[in-house]
């Protein structure tokens, strides 16, 4: 670095600072220095075994060709559709690190820079650039390398936070006015659409979130709209957040770290965008040791990371910088933002991605991870996985809870091989029953909330098949009185097989809701109603319990009268249950449900029966 002004110089004068065997940086994503570039390209074919290091950038790169191979090696990061190829063929290389941990490489000079290669905005009158759009690793690398070339650019927008260098930290400037790369947001997909409808339900009032770019944040984000005093910590950033803080939705007020402020390393995006951040305190630019730092992620209440993924094993394992061996991207900023969220207060990490890929020939929920395929994130790490067929709640979970949650949100086309592969490899029991034919998505849309006395806030919501050990617990809290009411008969334990049957259900002909509180830092469930089908009659045989503890909040006509909603919506016109003559309390409960109701005791049970038509008003 210099101690003295810079001078203007062309983009060929400037790169004839380059010599043999020399490491050079070149500056990331949309803020990659074209016109430097194409000196460096230019220069290539005059020099041997100079190596080019970068994180992802877009446009050309034009030193990666072949042809340059004695000249110029490549070193990713992390990997851009502009240099995939090369490292495919062997004439590239790929470096797997955390984003947060590069600016150390550079810093303690374990990796040298002799050049860097950046582009920035002009100088303010006080003489400083900012590096605008990517920060990133940027700043690091301007910091440490021995020669810095700065490709000066009106159109690059002055991005503040820790973002800027002074003139007297360049050696060279190169005048350009070229437009900054555009990278538009993907179209949002039907899969996209319905992830983003799970997601939305993991995201509270006065959350942080991290997302990153695709169909599927571009989504999330256009759901949030209706959420309140949202914020940002996040290492990329599109103008998918535009509606949100132009409506006060993203507005960071309830932020602990950095509070009101749109907190990011570098973004992506359209001219309408860099225009909109262009000298706007609301965001703040940052480089990546400080955004993907998991201690300063920690710090934000209810942090929502969402991260994507290539494919998913039933153990948990996330695999998203390679298809089988072949490298396709990097580590990025995953890891760090998965731990951060998770030792955040209120913290949640999510995985997210399609169920299918190659148009539905390929699940992405596998057995295992493909051959040579790499573990960006471990199976210890997970807690939330979200599909476009609803959320597996990982964390702290078994192996055998882990692979039927993951079954379950598997495509359907896949349910039944994963299974039996499941068994197979024992992550299951070798009796775990099938999965009911006709298997439909987790239906999230019958989630719904009740207060019962003295506030107590109940969630309900269908069963499902990681509710084995709930469903047990629930079970074995009863006394004997109960048992004999809801089974007719002393039943000293819930067999396996049974269990299982009871919390895997095709939400349609069988259909259960549960009702669970928080309780003891854990969920904990404290009554069950349940619907079977007559598909000759469209009646549906029912039974409903509540734990002895909480049967003074109505829950038992709640649930029954929730399960009613669900019913009538799948084509039930009626309700049947047997109730024991001495079971009063539960008679009374279907008297204040509906009118007329049919009853007669046959033999030691009294059988009742009504019409859903005819259900009293709530």
């Amino acid at each position: 670095m210099s101690n003295s002004g810079p001078g203007w110089v062309t983009a060929s004068e400037a790169l004839s600072h380059l010599r043999n065997g020399m490491r050079v940086f070149i500056g990331s994503g949309c803020a990659a220095p074209g016109l430097l570039i194409e000196a460096l390209a230019a220069r290539a074919p005059e020099v041997f075994d100079v190596e080019v290091l970068h994180i992802l950038t877009h446009g050309p790169a034009p030193y990666a060709r072949r042809e340059l191979l004695d000249h110029v090696r490549q070193n990713s990061f992390f990997i851009g559709g502009n240099v995939r190829a090369a490292v495919h063929e062997g004439v590239a290389d790929y470096t797997p690190i955390f984003l947060s941990e590069i600016p150390r490489l550079f810093r303690e000079r374990r990796m040298h820079l002799d050049i860097a290669l950046v582009q920035v905005s002009p100088p303010d009158r006080h003489g400083f650039c900012s590096f605008g759009v990517s920060v990133d690793v940027v700043k690091a690398a301007v910091e440490s390398a021995d020669y810095v070339i700065a490709e000066v650019n009106a159109a690059m927008p002055r991005t503040l936070g820790d973002s800027f260098v002074h003139v007297s930290q360049l050696d060279a400037m190169v005048q350009s006015d070229r437009p900054l790369f555009e990278f538009p947001m993907e179209e949002i997909t039907p899969e996209a659409e319905k992830i983003a409808e799970f997601i939305e339900t993991l995201v509270p009032d006065g959350a942080t979130l991290q997302t990153g770019i695709g169909a599927i944040p571009s989504a999330v984000l256009a759901r949030l709209g209706h959420k309140k005093d949202l914020g940002m910590h996040t290492e990329m950033l599109t103008e998918g957040v535009l509606p949100l803080i132009e409506a006060g939705v993203l507005n960071g007020r309830r932020k602990a770290l950095l509070p009101g402020k749109v907190v990011t390393s570098f973004c992506f995006g359209n001219r309408r965008f860099y225009d909109y951040i262009h000298d706007n305190p609301a965001f703040e630019f940052r480089p990546t040791e400080f955004t993907n730092d998991p201690f300063q992620i920690a710090r934000n209440r209810n942090m929502v990371a969402i991260s994507s993924a290539i494919e998913v094993d039933l153990t948990g394992q996330v695999c998203a910088d390679s298809i089988g061996g072949k490298f396709y991207s990097g580590f990025g900023g995953q890891v760090d933002f998965i731990r951060g969220a998770a030792r955040a207060e209120g913290g949640k990490p999510i995985i997210a991605l399609p169920s299918t890929t190659k148009n539905g020939k390929i699940t992405r929920i596998v057995p295992w991870l493909q051959m040579g395929a790499g573990v960006v994130t471990s199976r210890a790490d997970v807690h939330y996985v979200v599909t476009e067929y609803g959320i597996a709640s990982l964390h702290g979970k078994s192996v055998r809870e882990r692979a039927l949650a993951l079954i379950h949100i598997a495509h359907p086309n896949f349910r039944e091989q994963l299974l039996k592969e499941a068994r197979d490899a024992k992550l299951v029991s070798p009796m775990q029953i099938a999965l009911p034919p006709g298997l439909q998505p987790y239906p999230r849309k019958f989630e719904v909330d009740y207060k019962g006395k003295d506030d107590l806030k109940i969630h309900v919501r269908p069963i499902r098949p990681t509710d084995e050990s709930l469903l047990k617990e629930l079970f074995y809290s009863h006394d004997p009185s109960t048992i004999y009411q809801r089974y007719f008969t002393q039943l000293k334990r819930l067999p396996a097989e049974a269990v299982q049957r009871m919390v895997t259900l095709d939400y349609e002909s069988n259909m259960a809701l549960v009702a669970e509180i928080p309780w003891e830092g854990r969920k904990r469930l404290i009554g069950v109603a349940r619907y079977t089908r007559d598909t000759a009659t469209d009646l549906a045989d029912i039974a409903v319990v509540v734990q002895e503890d909480f049967r003074q909040h109505g829950l038992a006509t709640f649930l029954l009268r929730h399960l009613a909603k669900v019913a009538l919506e799948q084509g039930i016109v009626g309700f049947r249950a047997e109730v024991l003559p001495e079971n009063l309390a539960m008679m009374k409960t279907f008297q204040k449900l509906a009118e007329p109701l049919e009853s007669a005791q046959e033999g030691n049970v009294v059988k009742v029966k009504f019409q859903l038509a005819n259900l009293k008003p709530a």
